[in-house]
């Protein structure tokens, strides 16, 4: 605090004594000169040496010091203004003011004057040092790669004022990115440059020492008479020894056993491709080297200790301790980590009571724990048993109380008795009273209509409070594809008063509707373009609502989709489908009706050879056909099944085509019926991580050669067939989910399909319609338009012949399988999961073959195929899919491993 006189009036320091008091350090932070008291103004200091105090009106108030602020902004914070009454001494208003300044982290220093006296009417000057604002921001003594990385985690914006906080911040953050790359002893240094080109700003210059690099040569474990050292080091993720390899003259051995058995020059011939770079320097000549990161994090060291400690607990030693660990440097100046164990005694469970269970009785709670007497003692098992920890598999005891509307259920497992290594327990049940539903509340649902949430929710108002029902209603909702299936939210608020719940269920919009733009160019046929739309939330109900058109009448679950394709007189295709999936409103009834027209010009110039226009119309396939198909969910076996019947009519109509030997001109119809039923109970559709998909179908077609007799001259005039298709695949998550949002982990896909095309008549040939196309991404050539199943075999060209050692891609197929297997394995991982996109990676192993007969089949004899892949999901053009295939059993001309791989490509669907 300073005060210094003028040439006739002098500045009075406000509260010389009093404000040091009431607010410590703050004043103490401006500098302070002594001044006599003889040269300041008796009458100002008599305000403060009067005994009695007395109230004074600001007559006018003056900022001093400012540069970047505008004063009214600093009189407007400071809670002072004109007019204002004041008590001095006594009064807190001066003090409260340089309180709220300093809350604003926008001045180093803050005084406030009286500079003049009139009466009881005092002058006031607010002097203000401002802080100065961050021009720039720099690293230096660090790679640039480290630099980038770290400008986004020192949470530091240009313009900004440069205060304590945000210095502190900012070091411990690189402290905090360096000391999880291993580092310890980083110093960081903060050098103030002032901007020549913006006066009262600076550009801080963050100088960083990233001290030295702490890598973990040995771990060891002392004490563990139990369990091996290796499990206890497996549970320590995070901290990890390094590897290290010794090599004798006709071998390679490892602390874990032998590794690979080769000659001295081959081995370091053949590891120089497989280790860093970095890691051949610590081979150690000729006989052993150690390679690996192994850098040392306190915190995951941490987290590890207690992940053993858990290790033990699982195993029944629920006493055992680390009793000491220490980390200490060896001679060569590695860093070396031991740990004692003091494991303690084994316990098992001994005796399990029940008490206040009414609803259930001990042997049914008995059966559902799955705990018997004498079994190892685990403590996690039995809280997961009892749903201390709740999972969405359900099966604890805690989910058959809440599945049964006891909302208000709790449970307390108790230790009774401890005696030699057996431990008793009393298991305490407070059932409390069932809940009643009373209450649903939607909200964010800023597109789709109310109506269409409410149809799938599982939890009505009126009927008991149900876990498993909201679990349902989750997967229901996500199945919709209108929301963000990360962010469903479901709160449960119960009222105990009451025994009611009301449930709030919050939503994210997300774009569900695609749109197809694309054009191609054909040697002989030249341009092809594609405009395709796909509406997955119309609603037919608004349309005729001109306000509801934005740009189509949205939001009332309906599909509608239409799509067109050509490139003139060559090539046209025009598909038109909607689907509604509540029939009537009341139940979940599905209705989709399709229609679509194909035309193919063969257009060969027989005098040039080339494609011309002119003889568009002498040869050419015309398809056209339309289908209806309605569907039921089903309530047995359970509620996961549904039913679909779709009745189908194609017409074909061929002008010097040659399709099949026997048919190139003449037309060719095809009416069948197809049933499905079918079970899905994966979790969501993008990026499913549990549950499973089956469907079983038949397709049928009226036997006409039984009533109309066999036609040789035309046999295909009216196509008959049976076909029956079977598609299973699990979704199984591995380990663990990570990220902020638990939406990151490991999910194993297994698949399995079959399929069987018959006849009625064995006087006729079966129908080369129908057939199923085997090979490449799951897209067709021409013969697609014949109503083929597309069966995707990555790694692999379309092929026709069933023998493996048949090189497919000497093959021109035209010809295609009655019968097919397909068996798939897969391990994805997500890397995006939001809204805008989903992005996953995948590597796959592929086994598929087809053949034409029951006597050719030979589930066996497949053609094998291992690769990786990549899939996006962009809500506005749906899936998109690159694939890299490796065939295993393709033979090839010059016998080289790439020339038997095959990069594939997929558009707008899974293929099968």
């Amino acid at each position: 605090m300073a005060f210094r006189t003028t040439s006739r009036m002098k500045r009075t320091p406000m509260f010389l004594a009093y404000c040091l008091s009431l607010l410590s350090g703050l004043s103490a932070l401006g500098q302070t000169d002594t001044i006599p008291p003889a040269s300041v103004d008796p009458e100002l200091m008599a305000i403060y040496e009067s005994k009695i105090p007395r109230k004074y009106t600001i007559a006018d108030i003056k900022v001093t010091g400012n540069q970047k602020f505008d004063a009214a902004i600093v009189i407007s914070v400071s809670g002072l203004s004109v007019g204002d009454e004041v008590t001095i001494p006594g009064g807190d208003n001066f003090s409260k003011a340089i309180g709220k300044l300093w809350s604003q982290n926008m001045f180093t220093n803050i005084n406030i004057y009286i500079t003049r006296l009139e009466g009881r009417n005092i002058w006031v000057e607010i002097a203000a040092v401002e802080r100065p604002m961050l021009s720039d921001f720099r690293f230096k003594g660090i790679r640039k790669g480290e630099a980038d990385e770290l400008k986004d985690k020192v949470g530091l914006f240009k313009s900004r004022v440069i205060t304590d906080n945000m210095r502190m911040s900012a070091v411990e953050a690189i402290e905090k990115y360096y000391v999880e790359k291993g580092f310890q002893g980083i110093r960081t240094k903060i050098n103030d440059i002032p901007d020549p080109s913006a006066p009262g700003r600076l550009i801080l210059e963050f100088e960083v020492d990233k001290g030295s690099k702490v890598r973990i040569d040995e771990l060891h474990f002392f004490g563990n008479q139990s369990v091996d050292e290796a499990k206890l080091k497996k549970k320590m993720k995070g901290t990890k020894e390094r590897m290290r390899f010794t090599l004798t003259p006709d071998s390679v051995w490892s602390p874990y056993g032998q590794v690979r058995r080769l000659p001295k020059e081959d081995f370091l011939k053949g590891w120089k491709f497989l280790v860093p770079t970095e890691a051949l320097k610590y081979i150690e000549p000729w006989f052993r080297f150690k390679f690996g990161s192994a850098k040392f994090n306190e915190k995951k060291y941490r987290e590890d200790k207690e992940k053993v400690l858990d290790y033990y607990n699982s195993l029944g030693y629920r006493d055992a301790v680390i009793a000491a660990d220490t980390q200490y440097y060896d001679k060569s100046g590695q860093l070396n980590v031991a740990l004692r164990v003091d494991e303690g005694r084994r316990y098992y469970f001994g005796k399990i009571a029940w008490k206040g269970n009414t609803k259930y009785p001990d042997s049914i709670l008995n059966m559902l724990l799955g705990i018997n007497r004498g079994e190892i003692y685990n403590l996690e098992t039995l809280n997961k048993k009892l749903g201390k920890q709740l999972s969405p598999e359900g099966g604890d005891i805690s989910s058959l109380y809440m599945d049964n509307g006891y909302l208000f259920f709790s449970v307390d497992p108790v230790e009774t008795s401890v005696y030699n290594d057996t431990i008793d327990h009393e298991i305490r049940i407070t059932e409390g009273p069932q809940a009643t539903i009373k209450n649903i509340n939607i909200e964010g649902n800023d597109k789709t209509k109310e109506y269409v949430i409410r149809r799938e929710i599982r939890t009505l108002p009126g009927e008991k409070f149900s876990r498993a029902d909201i679990i349902r209603t989750q997967r229901e909702l996500s199945q919709l594809g209108y929301f963000n299936q990360e962010k469903i939210g479901i709160q449960p608020v119960p009222n105990q008063e009451d025994g009611t719940v009301d449930i709030n269920y919050t939503l994210e919009e997300k774009s569900s509707d695609q749109l197809e733009l694309s054009a191609g160019w054909g040697g002989n046929i030249g341009l092809t373009g594609t405009l395709g739309v796909t509406f997955n939330n119309f609603s037919i109900r608004n349309i005729m609502r001109k306000e509801a058109w934005d740009p189509l009448p949205s939001g009332g679950g309906q599909k509608l989709s239409l799509r067109y394709q050509s490139n003139g007189r060559f090539f046209r295709s025009l598909n038109f489908s909607f689907t509604e999936p509540w029939l009537g409103g009341k139940k979940r009834n599905s209705f989709t009706v399709s229609v679509f027209n194909t035309r193919f010009s063969n257009a060969l110039n027989p005098f040039t050879g080339f494609f011309d226009r002119n003889y568009a119309d002498s040869s050419f396939l015309n398809t056209s056909g339309a289908s209806i198909a309605l569907g039921k969910q089903l309530k047995w076996p359970d509620d996961f099944f549904s039913l679909v019947y779709t009745l189908s009519y194609i017409n074909y109509t061929a002008r010097n085509y040659a399709i099949f030997p026997t048919f190139s001109t003449g037309n060719s119809s095809n009416l069948n019926l197809r049933i499905a039923i079918s079970r899905a109970s994966v979790d969501q559709p993008i990026f499913p991580r549990s549950g499973s998909n089956f469907m079983l179908s038949a397709a049928f077609t009226p036997p006409w050669s039984s009533f109309l007799g066999v036609n040789q001259s035309d046999i295909y005039k009216l196509v008959e067939y049976h076909k029956w298709r079977f598609n299973a695949e699990w979704f199984v998550p591995l380990g663990k989910a990570r990220g902020e949002d638990k939406s990151r982990q490991f999910v194993l896909r297994f698949a399995a399909k079959y399929g069987f095309m018959g006849r009625y008549n064995k006087d006729i040939p079966i129908s080369p319609f129908e057939r199923f196309q085997v090979g490449n991404a799951g897209l067709t050539n021409n013969f697609g338009v014949l109503g083929y199943d597309i069966i995707a075999h990555r790694g692999y060209p379309v092929y026709q012949v069933s023998d493996p050692t048949v090189n497919p891609d000497l093959q021109r197929a035209s010809n295609f399988f009655t019968i097919f297997n397909k068996y798939t394995l897969e391990l994805r991982y997500p890397f995006v999961t939001n809204p805008s996109s989903t992005i996953f990676g995948l590597a796959f192993y592929e086994a598929a073959n087809g053949w034409y007969s029951f006597k050719q089949w030979n589930p066996f004899e497949l053609r094998r195929a291992v690769g990786v892949g990549v899939r996006f999901f962009l809500p506005m053009f749906g899936l998109l899919g690159f694939d890299y295939g490796l065939g295993l059993d393709a033979i090839t001309p010059t016998g080289r491993l790439r020339d038997a791989s095959k990069f594939t490509f997929m558009l707008g669907f899974e293929p099968e």
